[in-house]
């Protein structure tokens, strides 16, 4: 009668069968992906991939580009090693808006974190792009590989990040790219005196003088050029915060060293303060509009309207005196109601020595004053 395996001799004998390929009749499949053991001459029992891998690129991961304009996103995606056969891709990007990100510890004050919105899925020849993008992008399919994204019509809400990310099946791998815009951060306050805006607010009259709420990036770089300015208002993440390059009392301290002083996030419905908008290149033209005499604040409205154009924003203002050099040493009617002129050649009888739009406040509109235009070119 033969002997029993003592537990121990049975135990090693199944852990070989399960050594041995093909033992206990393993099953099959092939992924693509192979590893083998080198443990034979290496003694660490080391595990070697030998496969294919998904590499997905980008040159950039910054642009920067003018409202209006079109831009390209670059994103590449290569196999290494190279393929014999080439696989089946789909290949979508999506966008998160700029500062659209928030803290949890603050989650009774603002939203919920927004989810990233689809701008275009494409598959072989096939592809769809999806609400505001719809229509205005494109791949470039310059080279094998290239997937990169072109955007047309730049508009001031497209700035964000974009994911441009590959699945072939078997991998998925993707890139973030930040798009962000150049213009010109500029603080607003309302007619009424300063701290009327709540958050919804602020992001109200930020598009109403043709621009959008600055984020902290826009914030921080206008701090960079010399923006100094001690009134605290509303950003584009709900954050509330103020520029400061020269510290003094009563903004901030004259120990504080220069920066952006913060006062975190604020509740968005219940709290008030000013805001920081940011305005971009117009496809259009920003002017002075040469009357035979000075207008009030509805002639002014009526001037433009007859001149072909309308009367322009303090977006409007910003942007051409930042990105296209107007310089103009006469006061004239703005869209709210404020009167204000753009200085790029400070000089004599034209306020004060730095460059900048000098502002009247908001004077009653029976008062007369020049007016600025604008027209579409």
């Amino acid at each position: 009668m033969a002997t029993p395996l003592r537990p121990l001799a049975a135990a090693c004998l199944l852990l070989l069968l399960l050594l041995v390929p093909g033992g206990l009749g393993s099953a099959h499949y092939n992924n693509g992906f192979y590893y083998h053991d080198m443990s034979n001459g290496h003694g660490n029992e080391e595990i070697f991939f030998n496969g294919v891998h998904l590499h997905v690129e980008s040159q950039q991961p910054l642009v920067s580009a003018a409202r209006g304009s079109s831009v390209t996103l670059p994103c590449h995606y290569r196999y290494e090693p190279e393929l014999s056969a080439p696989r089946r891709t789909r290949i979508k990007w999506s966008w998160l808006p700029a500062n659209d990100r928030h803290d949890a510890a603050d989650a009774r004050s603002v939203p919920p974190m927004v989810r990233e919105t689809e701008v275009m899925v494409a598959m072989g020849n096939r592809h769809r792009s999806y609400g505001g993008f719809r229509g205005r992008v494109r791949l470039r399919r310059s080279t094998p590989g290239d997937m990169s994204l072109v955007i047309k019509e730049l508009q001031l809400n497209d700035t964000g990040r974009y994911r441009c990310e590959v699945i072939d099946g078997v991998e998925d791998e993707s890139v973030t790219i930040e798009l962000e815009m150049r213009g010109v951060v500029f603080p607003y306050y309302s007619q009424h005196g300063r701290y009327r805006y709540n958050f919804l607010g602020a992001k109200a009259v930020c598009e109403e003088q043709d621009a959008t709420l600055a984020t902290f990036e826009q914030l921080f770089a206008a701090w960079e050029d010399g923006l100094d300015w001690c009134n605290a208002g509303w950003l584009a993440d709900g954050t509330v915060q103020y520029p400061i390059t020269t510290p003094r009392e009563g903004c901030g301290g004259v120990a504080l060293e220069p920066g952006l002083r913060s006062y975190g996030h604020r509740h968005r419905l219940i709290h008030h303060y000013d805001a920081f908008c940011f305005s971009a290149l117009l496809k259009g033209t920003v002017y002075y509009l040469k009357h035979p005499s000075n207008l009030t604040f509805t002639e002014a409205l009526r001037a433009c309207g007859s001149d072909g154009g309308r009367i322009a924003t303090v977006g409007q203002i910003y942007a051409a005196w930042r990105l296209t050099g107007l310089d103009r040493c006469d006061a004239g009617w703005l869209a709210d109601g404020s009167v204000r002129y753009p200085i790029t050649k400070p000089r004599p009888n034209c306020g004060p020595e730095e460059t900048g739009v000098r502002s009247f406040g908001f004077p009653p509109h029976d008062q007369k004053f020049g007016v600025y235009c604008y027209r579409l070119t």
